[in-house]
């Protein structure tokens, strides 16, 4: 008996096609920043979990500001981190009158800094501001049935109203990690996506 034809279609998707998503300008608190702006042993809302393991959105939200411009209602991402870290796309970053680095998350020695506002209060940090760059996570076994390697640099082709290829996305693989693709709003934005679409890794660069 030959196998259905939607059966054939469904196990290459599976192995192959990538979920994608659109990360939002966010910012990631240290512990230490979380206390000024919120107040001692403050307790985070949460609202609700993201496709990264251990990671959750809270109902709480932060306004940045520079003395060229301001966002607000900018998301706060859980767990705390080591450094306070602000993403945001490149259209924000015109509105706010700054230049920030394409850096994966992490990165972010000699970036710009910001004023952080809450409920009145502010704090401005330094350096901590990124363009987040363009990133596949996957689990060393997807990783390894897609011929990959850490921190390869990939060109992925993203499935949306408007297919585009992206050159330099790069590929970080941990057993912590939910197979996704992460793409800001503007590359979102840039190839149509919607909830359905997907990617492929087309050719390593």
């Amino acid at each position: 008996m030959e196998p259905n034809i939607n059966t054939l279609v469904s196990v290459i998707k599976a192995q192959f096609l990538l979920k994608t998503e659109a990360s939002g300008r966010h910012i990631h608190l240290s512990k230490t920043d979380a206390e000024y702006l919120f107040g001692k042993d403050y307790r985070f809302s949460y609202i609700k979990e993201l496709s990264q393991p251990g990671q959750f959105a809270c109902t709480e939200r932060v306004t940045l500001k520079t003395p060229k411009g301001e966002l607000k209602n900018v998301a706060i991402l859980m767990p705390f981190r080591n450094r306070t870290q602000v993403e945001i796309s490149m259209t924000d970053a015109k509105l706010l009158g700054l230049n920030p680095p394409v850096r994966l998350s992490g990165d972010i020695a000699d970036s710009p800094g910001l004023t952080l506002c809450v409920n009145g209060k502010e704090l401005t940090i330094p350096e901590g501001v990124i363009v987040a760059k363009r990133h596949i996570h996957l689990t060393p076994e997807t990783a390894n049935r897609l011929h990959v390697s850490d921190n390869e640099a990939v060109r992925l082709k993203v499935f949306g109203s408007r297919p585009l290829l992206f050159d330099d996305t790069v590929v970080r693989i941990s057993n912590d990690f939910a197979d996704r693709v992460h793409l800001d709003f503007d590359e979102a934005n840039a190839c149509g996506l919607h909830p359905e679409s997907c990617a492929v890794i087309v050719k390593k660069l």
